[in-house]
């Protein structure tokens, strides 16, 4: 058990806190006032105070954490602008967030997200820069008899230069792009004897295992893949190589996140891949006995989640707050504080029925409930 909470907990540390470190940067660079910085929620465990009166602490509960603003009535930054008038002197009035210009609360809040999309690009520079990055070109090498693959046309031997529109730059492209997809036929780009052939197929939905062994659905073609010329193309990358390809891939995995979610929205998704915070410490438990370097791959990709779904126009998260900026912005004034309270009450609703459904899968995953699973296979 301890194998798995402890990574767990040192991945949780690091993201949140390079989460709301950037809330902190830019909240002190405009010199708004912060009495507290929690890494976790509830009871404090330990913590200290800075020269500026900042409290930071960890907290029993390690599922998030917090900034909190000088003035603010609470950790959602939530407060009413006229009690806050009445309340502080001139002098505290500089230092609250409520009172800054919008662009300034704008930056302050969007920096946590931005935060974590950039350790993301640290983590996998790192990664390419001294463990390496493949680009090994993918050739199939079979094809499974009387598979999608198989009657959509494609036959051993064939190089495959595209998967929907998206160039194939490694051999682990392929079961990247067929297991994000989410349309109903998925497009081929292959090179046959030097011709370009394109071909659509219908992928199918198995039950298979992960490796790490781990149950999940998967959309497969029916094929199995080779290097190019039974040649592995892994080299490491120069600093600028190693962002750029980076960067690539926070937009890769952001855009076919919220393409996944948008296919759950229209019935077409599945929605039992969703996990919660017990899944997640499951997996991360399972990475970190393979090694460092997988362990510092699930952190990047756990950090661009937190980031882009801190970006969801959802109150109580960070795009809540941006979506009310943006209101203001167009009306000229702050929505009431009772129109806000509306939202947020809406926001708390939407979260715990996420948290909700993300913890049944959890469980489900756990084995608590009995599932009638497919057949298993090793095949893309």
């Amino acid at each position: 058990m301890l194998n798995f909470i402890i990574p767990f907990i040192i991945l949780i540390i690091v993201v949140v806190f390079i989460h709301e470190y950037g809330h902190y940067y830019f909240a002190k660079k405009y010199g708004v006032g912060v009495t507290d910085f929690s890494i976790g929620f509830g009871k404090e465990i330990f913590g200290w105070n800075d020269k500026s009166g900042t409290r930071w602490k960890i907290c029993w509960i390690p599922l998030g954490g917090y900034v909190k603003f000088f003035g603010d009535r609470n950790v959602f930054s939530q407060t009413d602008q006229q009690e806050v008038l009445k309340k502080y002197n001139e002098e505290e009035r500089k230092k609250l967030f409520i009172l800054k210009p919008l662009y300034q609360r704008a930056i302050i809040v969007a920096a946590g997200p931005i935060a974590n999309f950039l350790l993301a690009i640290i983590i996998f520079s790192f990664i390419f820069m001294f463990s390496g990055k493949d680009f090994t070109p993918a050739v199939i090498d079979e094809v499974e008899i009387e598979s999608p693959a198989y009657t959509s046309g494609l036959k051993k031997n064939d190089i495959i230069l595209s998967i929907n529109d998206k160039k194939i730059k490694s051999i682990l492209d392929v079961s990247k792009l067929i297991m994000m997809s989410t349309e109903e036929f998925i497009s081929f780009e292959v090179s046959r004897y030097d011709k370009k052939i394109f071909l659509k197929v219908k992928p199918k939905i198995v039950e298979s295992s992960d490796n790490l062994g781990n149950k999940i659905k998967k959309r497969v073609v029916g094929i199995r893949l080779a290097p190019f010329n039974n040649e592995v193309n892994h080299k490491k990358l120069g600093p600028a190589k190693a962002i750029f390809y980076s960067a690539q891939e926070v937009y890769f995995v952001s855009t076919s996140t919220l393409k996944y979610l948008f296919s759950i929205f229209q019935g077409k998704g599945d929605s039992s891949q969703l996990g919660g915070p017990i899944r997640i410490a499951k997996i991360t438990g399972q990475v970190a006995e393979i090694g460092f370097i997988p362990f510092l791959s699930i952190m990047a990709y756990i950090s661009i989640s937190l980031g882009l779904i801190n970006l969801f126009p959802i109150p109580l998260l960070d795009g809540g707050h941006l979506m009310f900026y943006g209101f203001e912005k167009i009306l000229g004034r702050p929505l009431s504080q009772k129109t806000q309270e509306g939202f947020f009450r809406i926001g708390m609703f939407l979260l715990l029925f996420l948290m909700f459904f993300a913890t049944f899968n959890d469980l489900k995953d756990l084995g608590l409930f009995i599932l009638v699973g497919l057949n298993k296979t090793i095949f893309l």
